[in-house]
């Protein structure tokens, strides 16, 4: 498309100036090339000489197109083509790179002919490129539009896209080719919103993918992309590697300037310590012409010290104002292969107890990480804490609370009323009733009392450290809340306080267990990951979770107090972290006045 001041589009532009915007906006959907606004910027660029096939250098062919129908994206059919290298042997797993936006944009950036030289000289892995399409939905009306799946699989954020590759798309293509399991050999590309598309997948699995090529790319605020600069500067750093490309007269529109986003995600990419290159350009606009002539060395680049595996870049910025994680460390399995794990408690000298309700037992992890059975007990536990009594305190059966003793005699706290999470104080304990949707203090000794009244079923709670105040978290509320705890147990003051970071298009954090530490920090267990929140309610950290499953629940435990043990409802996970929980049931201490 001729981009110059003499072109057809520019005489358009400057009669009809409505006209031209349709005609951005019309390109922007399709994922063609569209006209930048700023035509005096606009240039060609020479091809790169990699464009060109060698003349001893063996081609490649490519094939298709095929097509595949999806079930993650119900009733939707696209076409998909495959590279194949000339030293491609089916002996031997191939890298793999999936280009958005199919064939055409492949061409575009003459990847087969720079695929091919550039696997030649062995600054490429033997690959596989599947060059794939967005899905189309066809009518069944005569003359009716098709409904096109581009926007809505490219600029959405959350995993489903990824599920295509992973279930649909890889499958697929592994029936006729032998390719690489291996995270490390495989790379996504894409422009504009294919490149977003392709960062979310990678960012979403990167068990799955850990290569990206982004050109042009749409973080803005179409379908929500424009969260991604928060969202990487607060979650924990993923093994991704990150090529970004884009210009200066990128489009500006009603949905955010890509010039600005684009540099935006650059600058929280290298600020939480990921291995990023960019290639910016003053002018060029939203197309192709720029990113094709550095497609060779954005390759290289992104394929550079192959196979070396991409990991997690050691943090490069100093300490951050909520530092908790110790490089190098991850989640470690504790016990797996449980049914049903709803409840985890540690003991005052951090001795991990976990429930599984089918299995009808409670066990204990000792110190030299034996699993052990404690109690034999029927019924489902949702929830367990010890007491300053070093009783274990469970909720049985959501109908009745009872505490166990060192040897597992176990006695009636509270009978025949309803009961779901429980946390312990030195004086006694709060329960809630889900059903109702109140929360009531129990003494020790003495009569118990209603303390509040939740608009919702609550999911989770746990008093501040010195016993003043206690957060709760309700089923479908996407905040955390806060209220005083008077001298007779009532809550008061309740405020949405905490503000959780959400799933993308869900009503839901999926909050489900709290934990606290003596900094006054709230560990907010979520679908999203450990959201961790400081005094003030802001979240500064996510800790990924340990498995694909959520969390069901979660406490601090071992002899320092600086493991956190989380469940998936299967099994047991622990990570230590710079941070030193603190027990409910004890002492109440002062945490430090908070950093406003």
């Amino acid at each position: 498309m001729d981009n110059s001041g003499n072109s057809p589009l520019h005489w358009l532009g400057m009669r009809f100036p409505g006209l031209l915007l349709r005609f951005q906006l019309f390109g922007l959907l399709l994922g063609w090339l569209v006209v930048s606004p700023a035509f005096s910027q606009e240039r060609d660029y020479p091809p790169p000489p990699e464009a060109t096939r060698g003349p001893d250098v063996p081609e490649g062919k490519v094939e298709g197109p095929f097509q595949l129908k999806s079930k993650i994206y119900p009733g939707t059919e696209r076409d998909y083509w495959i590279y194949v290298p000339a030293q491609y042997k089916s002996d031997k797993p191939a890298a793999v790179m999936i280009v958005q936006d199919g064939l055409s944009r492949a061409q575009q950036w003459k990847m087969p002919e720079i695929f091919d030289n550039l696997i030649h000289k062995g600054e490429m892995p033997v690959m596989i490129g599947i060059f794939v399409n967005p899905g189309v939905v066809p009518s069944t009306k005569e003359g009716a539009q098709p409904r096109f799946n581009r926007s809505f699989e490219y600029d959405s954020l959350g995993d489903t896209y990824a599920r295509f590759l992973i279930e649909e798309l890889l499958p697929e293509v592994s029936a006729k080719y032998t390719l690489s399991p291996d995270p490390n050999h495989r790379a996504l590309a894409g422009a504009s919103s294919g490149a977003i598309c392709a960062f979310n997948a990678a960012w979403e699995r990167p068990d799955a993918f850990r290569r990206v090529l982004s050109t042009i790319g749409t973080y803005v605020g179409l379908r929500g992309a424009n969260e991604f600069p928060i969202l990487i500067r607060k979650t924990e750093p993923k093994p991704l590697r990150i090529f970004l490309q884009d210009g200066s007269a990128d489009l500006n529109i009603y949905a955010g300037d890509w010039w600005v986003a684009n540099q935006e995600v650059l600058s929280a990419l290298q600020w939480a310590g990921y291995d990023v290159e960019h290639s910016w350009i003053d002018g060029g606009g939203h197309n192709s012409k720029h990113s094709a002539s550095i497609m060779p060395n954005a390759l290289r680049w992104l394929w550079r010290d192959f196979p070396e595996p991409i990991k997690v870049a050691p943090n490069t910025k100093g300490e951050q104002r909520v530092d908790i994680v110790i490089p190098g460390t991850d989640w470690q399995p504790i016990s797996s292969g449980h049914e049903l794990v709803d409840a985890i408690a540690c003991n005052a000298a951090g001795t991990l107890f976990f429930s599984d309700s089918r299995a009808s037992r409670i066990y204990r992890v000792d110190d030299d990480g034996k699993v052990r059975v404690f109690k034999e007990l029927q019924g489902r536990i949702t929830s367990m804490q010890f007491g300053p009594d070093e009783k274990l305190y469970i909720v049985k059966d959501n109908k009745q609370i009872v505490r166990l003793d060192a040897m597992g005699a176990e006695e009636v706290v509270i009978n025949e009323q309803r009961c779901h999470r429980l946390v312990t104080l030195p004086q006694g304990l709060f329960y809630t009733d889900d059903i109702k949707n109140s929360v009531h203090w129990h003494p020790f000794t003495g009569q118990g009392v209603q303390s509040h009244v939740l608009p919702e079923r609550p999911v989770a709670m746990i008093p501040t450290p010195d016993h003043a105040f206690m957060h709760v978290a309700l089923q479908n509320q996407p905040a955390t809340l806060h209220m005083q705890i008077a001298d007779d147990y009532t809550l008061a003051h309740r405020q949405r306080y905490g503000y959780l970071h959400m799933p993308y298009m869900d009503s839901s954090s999926g909050a489900a267990a709290m934990s606290m530490d003596d900094q006054g920090r709230l560990y907010v267990a979520t679908t999203m990951g450990v959201q961790v929140l400081d005094q003030l309610g802001r979240v500064h950290v996510i800790l990924s979770k340990p498995s694909r499953a959520s969390i069901t629940s979660m406490t601090i435990g071992r002899a320092l107090r600086d493991t956190l043990y989380v469940s998936d409802g299967q099994a047991i996970f622990a990570r230590k972290l710079k941070i030193k929980g603190v027990r409910s049931f004890e002492a109440p201490i002062a945490p430090p006045k908070p950093s406003l």
